[in-house]
């Protein structure tokens, strides 16, 4: 598995899995629930979406052209 996403918003979280899921790919997301400590108020935990590494390219693509430069792949 690859993280392609990380983020404390639960709203750009939903998005994102929305996204991928419409490409027909599996993300995964990992620390829901430790970020979710304290009502997610909790900055430093991020949520992550990680994918098959086979999906990895094709993810990283489909983010790209739905946030556009809002888009920041994660450092491996």
């Amino acid at each position: 598995m690859i993280e392609v996403f990380s983020t404390n918003d639960p709203v750009r979280l939903s998005f994102v899995e929305a996204v991928l899921k419409d490409a027909r790919l599996k993300p995964v997301t990992l620390d829901a629930q430790t970020a979710s400590i304290f009502g997610g108020s909790l900055p430093w935990i991020n949520r992550r979406v990680l994918v098959p590494d086979e999906e990895a390219e094709q993810a990283r693509r489909v983010l790209k052209e739905a946030l556009g430069d809002a888009y920041k792949p994660p450092r491996s």
